[in-house]
């Protein structure tokens, strides 16, 4: 939008008429106070201010809008024309200077174009500014529960340290935001943040992927630096990287001892420079001890653990996520105002088998079929209470003989209470691992995770893995 401000009747329905023939929006004031609603509008770019309106003056139009609007481009108009006149004016913020009567018209439209022009460059410069400032910045991590401060307290350590990271949590504990934050506090945080997904790639192109290949390497091939090369100077992030096939971890320790790769098809090895972060959910530990995953590679990845809490290990931590997406709803859109007592209560009664990412699609699912600005217990699509308490499973032992102890029969403990769990649901399902973990609540990786933990290995388990 062009603002043009001219005491004179006759010159302001010239400049109307030239600049409408351009294309522009005008909006064309006889005054300062005329210009008032089109100053504070956030759609103005240009103004053309007459140094002289009237009893009032133009400079100080001129310094009223360089403090209030600092971003506006302001053409300075006047019919007595001066050296000195036109320093003063470009000194104090104007963008150009034209002389009254125009005996150019084209030079009043090229000089308005240009100040377009600047006015959207340096726009989208500062969209690109605010881009990279957002994507350079540590993301948010939610949490004040102990577990929480002692992983934010590791992430700050890491500020000055080039150590590759294992980050090691269940499905949904946010593993990526993690490695995000390792990298933006790191010295790499101007480099490039390239993540993978090991477990999505196809195995026949893992190798490439990571690695690139040169033209008419295989059909169709085409040359691809690959994700080593891409991070180069920044951090690559290897999410589950228990699911890279055996085959294909040798090639990664190489390249991870060397720091280099050996493209497919390549004849020579190029050197790389970055930092890795991985993260799996899987115990890589056991899997090492069943040759599912190399020894070597496994201590390679491993020099610095991160080992994310689930949010049923933090559930005071609850409250500060809700708050979290909700104020995210917010700014996109979305009018609410809070959420209800009985529906916090529900929150907190909550299992999370999903994680922060089941957290925060409950959330966002409840907004959209509330009926209200606040979210209440009824709009929650999730059931009164999933956890599994130790005192009910006790309670609702087997008789004796079955395999379950009795209340009396178990410490106190919170191990032995979620052994007698796992030991339960194993006999009521049958063997059935994947029946067992919907019978507890949980994920099947994490039921997995928790018989590792207890030497739990029960003959005719069904385990397709």
């Amino acid at each position: 939008m062009v603002l043009v401000v001219d005491d004179e009747p006759l010159m302001l329905r010239a400049l109307g008429r030239i600049l409408r023939e351009d294309g522009h929006r005008l909006v064309l004031a006889e005054s300062p106070d005329a210009a008032d609603a089109a100053l504070a509008d956030p759609e103005l770019d240009v103004a053309l201010l007459d140094l002289v309106i009237g009893t009032a003056s133009g400079l100080e139009m001129l310094d009223r809008i360089k403090r209030e609007r600092p971003e506006i481009e302001v053409v300075v108009m006047t019919g007595h024309a001066s050296i000195e006149s036109a320093v003063r004016c470009i000194r104090r913020g104007a963008f150009d200077y034209l002389e009254k009567p125009f005996d150019d018209v084209h030079r009043v439209r090229t000089t308005v174009q240009k100040a377009l022009e600047r006015r959207r460059l340096l726009r989208r410069n500062r969209e690109l500014e605010e881009r990279l400032e957002d994507r350079s910045r540590a993301p948010e991590l939610i949490g004040r529960a102990p577990k929480m401060r002692r992983l934010l307290r590791t992430i700050d350590s890491l500020r000055h340290n080039e150590s590759h990271v294992l980050i090691q949590g269940e499905s949904g504990t946010g593993k990526e935001l993690v490695a995000r934050a390792v990298h933006a506090t790191s010295r790499r945080r101007d480099g490039p943040f390239v993540p993978v997904d090991c477990g999505a790639l196809p195995e026949s192109i893992i190798e490439s992927e990571l690695f690139g290949h040169e033209r008419g390497a295989f059909t169709g091939a085409v040359g691809a630096p690959g994700l080593f090369r891409m991070a180069k100077g920044g951090t690559l992030f290897l999410d589950e990287i228990g699911e890279l096939p055996i085959s294909m971890q040798a090639k990664l320790l190489r390249a991870l001892q060397q720091k280099e790769v050996r493209p497919v098809g390549g004849s020579g090895a190029i050197p790389v420079d970055l930092r890795v972060v991985s993260a799996t959910h899987r115990d890589l530990a056991a899997m090492v001890e069943t040759n599912r995953f190399r020894m070597d590679l496994f201590y390679r990845l491993n020099v610095v653990r991160i080992e994310i809490p689930p949010l049923r290990e933090r559930l005071d931590d609850v409250p500060l996520l809700v708050q979290h997406f909700l104020d995210k709803q917010r700014r996109s859109g979305v009018v609410v105002d809070g959420v209800a007592d009985d529906a916090l209560a529900r929150l907190m009664e909550h299992d999370w088998p999903g994680n922060v990412r089941e957290l925060e699609n409950v959330i966002e699912s409840a907004l959209a079929l509330a009926k209200g600005p606040w979210l209440r217990a009824a709009d929650l699509p999730m059931g009164r209470n999933r956890r599994v308490l130790p005192l009910a499973v006790a309670r609702a032992a087997a008789p004796e003989g079955a395999g379950t102890p009795a209340l009396a029969a178990l410490p106190l403990s919170l191990d032995a209470y979620e052994r007698s769990a796992l030991e339960r649901a194993l006999l009521e399902s049958g063997g059935n691992a994947t029946d067992a973990a919907r019978r507890l609540g949980i994920g099947r990786s994490t039921f997995y995770r928790k018989l590792g933990k207890h030497g739990l290995r029960l003959p005719g388990l069904v385990d397709p893995a």
